[in-house]
């Protein structure tokens, strides 16, 4: 994994970050930490121009929409006063685009989408929606799809109207929604074929699940405001998959047969628009089945394959269709051990593993004109870092492209001869360049971010691994104050999350750290964060560590940490603190309960306190039903371990949560005073799960007194 040469680097970065604190003396304030005025510039609308080698960005000083290629050719395609005259809109900024053809591109003002004439800088409107519309999708071919009033409506390039595709949607029955809260790589309850004269959509029915009670305080007096919240191991909602055809006006149903309480996922149109792909996983989430389906009649075709697995499968891409061989497509799997590309004949066939090895394939980006190689992100290089890579399908060689260490995003050329590449890293605020594929050559320096942190005082950042308690490697971020001393002992503040898809700690700007972290250190902390067994982009085995014991593991990694803090001569081992939001919240009322002293103050949000009460498609993956884990659920229900509480424990939760619900921390709350047992609780009345927006530096300011006053 060029494990050396990259400490060897960010070992470089450390000291001249070091170095240039000495005479910075800027001071961060919590305003800073919420707002986006320090944050890297990035280019905005940066994106290949279909059907050429050129590509268009936003300059984000101009807001002037620019063309370039790789000779080195620079020009505007059109000013933001044009676009603002054109469209009769007053603008400030470029809008996000989306192009349509070499000439023409789509924007968004309002409830109104204009498109936009390149050849002679006209604007013309495409549609005029109702305000309460959502979801919109376009298609190929510019036509459009939306929800509205539980019901999916579509648009037709050209014309006026709308048409109503559904007409019974209501509260218990919805249309056109992202199925299945979001799992399994779900964002959109809407599918157009590659046509656009056909769309699939999510039909849901959740009438046998539970309305859940949320309330709206503006109201007075105070509103209901019911909410579908299936909980582990009751009943969950029946999904089934729509086609609608425009030009016939007709809607078919998949016949996705029984049990109803099943995960259609990963919907997929063919090439040909003849058939629709659709990864059907079991409740139970340890058994996938990938079908073909007639569009036409809803027939079930035939099962290509099956997947397994005694812990859990989870399927978040869809087939993907390889050029030029219509009768072959590419599959994400895990099956051994790490998340891979496997090339599959369309009668199920598995012709080969395109990828593999002790790394993970994180994104798919494109083929090259023959369709003889594939593009992609991965951790082959370092499991911190991301890095563009394609793969000779015949004979699996990989070709690394992205030359600095960091995080890398890319995006291909329609005909994969050219990659616009991203990134940023510990040293590097943001930085976009091209390379030509072929001869596998850096073309041009596009744009180099400015350091929207020069001049701020701000301490020094180090990530490093530590091994776990079986010897594997967990990656460490730390954060020392500003103006360190060695000979001084200073607090520390460990920042936690832990969870399932989510990795903190990474070589990309600030390691992945947001600014409040930079904050707490500048005031005199030791800020610290470990990636434990659990977290993402580490391969099966790390990430199902914590299977039916989420707490366990995950608890064993985080005092590892501790240890190695208490080895740190100029940490206060008598002054630690934690503090994370979600599953974060979740670890640190774990780590101030079932690990009491430890930790001196924690600040929990929105913190699942008993799995019992979390939806039923992220629990039951990881934990199973209760039924069938009754020894796992007792186990990581933190109501168990109130009486133990040591130290000074800070619960912060929106009251309008639909994610992790309020009643866990009322839960909470009442049973410390059954038990007697002190506690500091904040609600958030009008914020879902987390708090955003103006009220955020109120929250950061929460958080930052409670750790002042009690650490």
């Amino acid at each position: 994994m060029m494990v050396s040469r990259l400490f060897l680097f960010l070992y470089l970065s450390f000291l001249s970050i070091g170095m240039f604190s000495q005479v910075a003396d800027q001071k961060l304030t919590l305003e800073d930490a919420v707002s986006s005025s320090l944050l890297p510039r990035d280019l905005m609308n940066l994106s290949w121009i279909p059907g050429t080698n050129q590509y268009a960005y936003t300059n984000p000083f101009t807001q002037n929409l620019m063309y370039g290629d790789e000779n080195g050719k620079e020009e505007i395609l059109i000013e933001l006063e044009q676009l603002a005259k054109a469209s009769g809109y007053s603008l400030f900024r470029f809008p996000g685009i989306t192009w349509t053809d070499g000439k023409h591109f789509s924007f968004r003002i309002a409830d109104t989408y204009f498109e936009c004439n390149l050849g002679d800088k006209s604007v013309k409107s495409l549609y005029t929606f109702p305000a309460e519309a959502e979801n919109h999708v376009f298609a190929s071919n510019q036509n459009l799809a939306y929800t509205m009033g539980y019901n999916v409506f579509v648009m037709e390039k050209g014309e006026s109207k709308a048409t109503q595709v559904t007409k019974d949607g209501h509260f218990d029955l919805t249309y056109g929604e992202a199925a299945h809260r979001n799992e399994f790589g779900i964002t959109s309850g809407l599918f157009w074929a590659n046509s656009g004269n056909q769309i699939a959509f999510y039909r849901v029915d959740q009438s046998m699940v539970t309305n859940y009670p949320l309330v709206n305080y503006y109201d007075t007096p105070a509103s209901m405001v019911p909410d579908k919240y299936p909980m582990a191991g009751d009943k969950s909602h029946h999904a089934s998959i729509g086609v609608y055809n425009l030009k016939t006006g007709s809607t078919v149903y998949l016949k996705t047969g029984t049990p109803l309480e099943q995960y259609l996922t990963n919907i997929t149109w063919a090439p040909d628009d003849k058939s629709i792909f659709v990864a059907v996983v079991n409740r139970e989430q340890n058994h996938l089945r990938l079908n073909q389906y007639d569009a036409t009649t809803g027939e079930l075709i035939k099962t290509l394959f099956e997947e397994k697995h005694g812990k859990y499968v989870e399927p978040e891409h869809g087939p993907i269709f390889r050029p030029n061989y219509p009768d072959q497509f590419f599959w994400f799997s895990e099956r051994d051990g790490f998340n891979h590309l496997y090339l599959y004949h369309i009668d199920g066939t598995r012709t080969r593993q395109v990828t593999q090895g002790n790394w993970e394939v994180t994104e798919f980006l494109g083929f090259d004109e023959r369709g003889s190689k594939v593009f992609f992100i991965g951790t082959a290089e370092s499991p911190i870092e991301r890095h563009i890579y394609s793969a000779n399908i015949a004979n699996q060689q990989l070709t690394k492209y992205s030359r600095d260490p960091g995080f890398h995003s890319a995006q291909l050329s329609q005909n994969g001869e050219f990659i616009l590449d991203t990134y940023s890293s510990m040293s590097v605020p943001g930085k976009s360049v091209l390379i030509e594929t072929d001869k596998n050559r850096l073309v041009k320096d596009i744009y180099l971010a400015r350091n929207p942190l020069e001049g701020y005082d701000l301490g020094e950042m180090e990530i490093f691994p530590i091994k776990a308690d079986d010897g594997t490697d967990l990656y460490c971020r730390l954060i020392k104050p500003a103006n360190f001393d060695p000979a001084k002992k200073y607090p520390v503040m460990v920042y936690v999350y832990g969870g399932p898809h989510v990795q903190l700690v990474q070589n990309s700007w600030q390691g992945g750290a947001r600014l409040f972290l930079q904050y707490m250190a500048q005031k005199g902390y030791i800020v610290f964060t470990l990636d434990n067994r659990g977290t993402s982009n580490r391969g099966l085995k790390f990430e199902q560590e914590t299977f039916r014991n989420l707490g366990t593991k995950e608890i064993e990694d985080q005092l590892q940490g501790v240890r190695y803090l208490r080895t740190l001569t100029y940490v206060d081992t008598d002054r630690l603190g934690v503090y994370g939001w979600s599953f974060g919240g979740f670890m640190t009322t774990s780590l101030m309960l079932r690990k009491p002293g430890v930790f001196k103050v924690g600040v929990a949000g929105g913190p699942v306190i008993d799995w019992r009460l979390y939806e039923i498609m992220y629990t039951e993956r990881y934990m199973d039903t209760p039924e069938e884990n009754p020894q796992g659920y007792d186990q990581a229900n933190l109501l168990n371990y109130v009486s133990k509480l040591k130290g000074d424990l800070l619960i912060i939760h929106g009251q309008q949560d639909d994610v992790v619900v309020p009643q866990h921390s009322f839960r909470f709350v009442r049973k410390c005073v059954e038990e007697g047992i002190q506690i500091d609780y904040f609600p958030y009345p009008t914020h879902p799960h987390n708090v955003r927006g103006i009220d955020r530096a109120h929250l950061l300011k929460k958080i930052s007194k409670y750790f002042d006053d009690h650490l």
